[in-house]
């Protein structure tokens, strides 16, 4: 193989582009040409021209075929605006009807390749000859299938262009092995590591180019693994050349930050158990594919580590290093808490201990049930409804039920009657309104031939991935937004209003309802109020209330499949469109402000050092918890380049998960450096920072979001 130019193909990856986004043209004409047939036989024909049909770009520092380029082409724009007339007559699924945020079943599908899965569904073809529907399904699984094996045949030809068209003879050698090895693939299973990341990255593209975002490449470290034991055991692999590969592969992901404009969230799972027994899974390609990431430095993949309490230290160390550059991650996921959480929805116990990560943090069983959706909880906004009566405090609006006034309420149970009364109808009104929007009645013209090849059992069923084809039904997650702002308002209101009795609770509603305006007294006060994140019962209380009352009103809800609903202490981002949406809270925050971001607490007011943080946030149980939580934290950089500093900052993260806490991302840059970026943005162009569940380049943040990261405790 050639010698490795990483830093090449990074500037080739984010070389200007050129020509149309010209998809749709490529899937009328599949459609058109095969307007007469089924539904489901035209999706997959349109989805066999979109495959073979684009260019095959390979870079010249490739060491792996398969780019996204090839979406683009030198095509007019008034044939792109005819060919979506054209595809508009078959529309496809998006994200709240489970598209696309997808963990394939890559170890199944590795070990059969291409041809073993074109077997599979002629054995499904012959078992359920007869039915139509089925063989329908079938037929245009094969179709699309084979669409795939064409495409990898394509790069394969474009891979031998490029070596004879080679000016070196150590390059005619690489391109005509990366022609041989797409040949091999095309049809046959993967026999070595390169097989086999070669396969799984040109399904990445394959995904990409039906239009789907977020598919998550799930435990690479694991199927990939038997490919890599044997390669280094046979000679024909080093793990310096299986960290150089896999870096190749991750540097690619950031084409879509020069096609779109945006970053993937293309999620990458390490570490962890092994799915049959639960002993460590940890190995040598979990530490290649660390180096890999710390060699690309770019915001996607975004990787995620398993922690369990029988990882290695080791590993645990050089996730911290990879952290320390910056990056903010590997996130830090913790295995005794997430296996659990997914048990308790029903799954297998062997399946949970599989699970993976996609887009952010969401848990998910890959390979196994539907892409996920999730959704945006305000649960603030209705803390505010118990305290106004069912109304916004912004607008007057009645928009909750009545509870009663402030006043009416005696005791503190009283208030949280009212408030656990608020929250039911907005969960109820939120699971009617997303069913609404998740519920297809014309599911047979909305099927998934290619994809459902990735998922059990939907070629032995005969039934696409959404239509009751996966092993498992579609999960939903409800992400509940401000678990500090709200912990912290209700010790605020217990300790001013029914212990101090400082005010009344009408009293406390009026200053919200002024947004503090003449009251800066009472401001002050309830901002020196219990808060979460300082190890102090009070507040903690309620956090640990947050998830329960959430949990157990989200527990009786089912997806319009009879999947169960998951709820999230995450917020991506949201809790600052939320916080608009919010008046004044009686933490002290003002009205249209952030609410607090994620699982973490509020900016600032976990004063008490890491070590209280961690007690307060491993109070709730997490296990009721199935889709995932976020905890950001910030430290300053040199708790990383020393040694004995990070043994102690690993010390603090394994007693953090050990008592329960479910997840934690850190950021290593320090305020000066991100307010600097603010200043001088041509000088940060390359400056990544973790967001909430995923990492991104600083200066391309929102302003809001940039101060949102800023305003976050720095500990030392």
């Amino acid at each position: 193989m050639q010698q490795f130019d990483l830093a090449a193909l990074k500037a080739e990856v984010q070389a200007p582009l050129s020509g149309r986004h010209a998809l749709p043209v490529f899937r009328a004409e599949g459609y058109t040409a095969h307007a007469g047939d089924e539904n489901v036989i035209a999706r997959a024909y349109a989805i066999r021209t979109l495959f073979v049909g684009h260019e095959k770009h390979i870079y010249g520092n490739d060491r792996f075929a398969g780019s996204m380029r090839g979406m683009y082409a030198d095509v007019t724009e008034d044939a792109v605006t005819a060919a979506r007339a054209v595809c508009s007559a078959y529309p496809e699924r998006g994200f709240h009807t489970n598209s696309d945020h997808y963990g394939a079943n890559y170890s199944h599908f590795l070990a059969r390749g291409i041809g073993g899965v074109l077997d599979d569904i002629d054995a499904s073809l012959a078992a359920y000859d007869g039915d139509a529907e089925k063989t329908a399904f079938l037929h245009a699984a094969r179709i699309a299938m084979e669409g795939f094996s064409e495409l990898v045949r394509g790069y394969a030809r474009a891979a031998e262009q490029k070596a004879d068209a080679a000016d070196n003879a150590a390059a005619r050698v690489h391109f005509s092995e990366m022609a041989a090895r797409c040949d091999r693939v095309a049809m046959e299973a993967p026999r070595t590591f390169r097989d086999a990341l070669q396969l799984v990255w040109l399904t990445y593209i394959a995904f990409a180019y039906e239009g789907r975002y977020a598919m998550a490449f799930g435990r690479l470290d694991q199927y990939l693994y038997p490919f890599f034991a044997r390669d280094l055991a046979d000679g024909t692999l080093t793990e310096e050349e299986a960290t150089d590969d896999l870096a190749s592969v991750f540097m690619k992901i950031g084409e879509r930050r020069t096609l779109v404009g945006g970053d993937d969230v293309s999620n990458i799972a390490i570490g962890g158990v092994k799915p049959e027994d639960g002993s460590d899974a940890t190995n040598a390609l979990s530490f290649c594919v660390l180096r890999a990431v710390r060699q690309c430095f770019i915001p996607g993949p975004n990787l995620s580590a398993r922690i369990h309490k029988d990882t290695p230290k080791e590993f645990l160390d050089a996730c911290l290093e990879v952290i320390g550059t910056g990056l903010g991650y590997p996130a830090l996921m913790n295995d005794d808490v997430n296996i659990p959480a997914l048990h308790r929805m029903g799954y297998s116990i062997e399946d949970c201990r599989d699970y993976c990560m996609v887009g952010c943090i969401e848990n998910f069983i890959q390979g196994k049930q539907p892409p996920w959706s999730d959704g945006r909880f305000n649960t603030p906004v209705y803390l505010e409804y118990a305290l106004n009566n069912g109304c916004s405090l912004l607008d007057g609006v009645k928009r909750g039920i009545e509870t009663g006034e402030p006043d009416s309420f005696a005791t503190m149970d009283a208030f949280m009657d009212a408030f656990t009364a608020q929250l039911r109808v907005g969960a109820k009104n939120y699971v009617d309104g997303f069913n609404r929007v998740n519920y297809i009645a014309d599911s047979v013209n909305h099927q998934s031939p290619f994809l459902s090849c990735f998922c059990d059992d939907c070629i032995a069923r005969g039934i696409d991935i959404n239509r009751g084809g996966a092993k498992y039904p579609t999960a939903h997650g409800a992400c509940g937004m401000g678990i500090a702002t709200v912990a912290d308002s209700l010790a605020a209101i217990e300790t001013l209003v029914y212990r101090d009795k400082v005010l009344t609770l009408g009293e406390l509603r009026d200053a919200l309802a002024a947004n503090f305006e003449g009251y800066d007294d009472l401001r002050a006060k309830l901002i020196a109020a219990p808060k979460y994140g300082n190890n102090d019962d009070i507040a903690d209380k309620y956090a640990v209330w947050f998830v329960e009352a959430q949990a157990d009103l989200f527990d009786s809800y089912r997806t319009p499949d009879g999947g169960r609903y998951y709820i999230a202490i995450a917020s991506n981002t949201q809790n600052i469109s939320a916080g608009r949406e919010v008046g004044a809270t009686p933490d002290g925050r003002g009205a249209g402000m952030p609410v607090s971001d994620a699982a973490s607490p509020m900016r600032g007011m976990d004063r008490s050092g890491p070590t209280a943080a961690a007690l307060s946030l491993c109070k709730p149980d997490y296990t009721r918890v199935a889709c995932g939580t976020v905890v950001n934290q910030k430290y300053t950089p040199d708790m990383f380049g020393d040694a004995e500093k990070r043994a102690k900052l690993g010390a603090v993260i394994r007693s953090y998960f050990l008592m329960g806490g479910q997840e934690l991302q850190i950021n290593c840059v320090s305020k000066d450096t991100l307010r600097d970026a603010q200043v001088h943005p041509e000088d940060y162009a390359s400056l990544v920072v973790r967001v909430s569940g995923f990492s991104a380049y600083y200066t391309k943040l929102d302003r809001a979001v940039q101060e949102d990261i800023l305003a976050r405790t720095e500990h030392y």
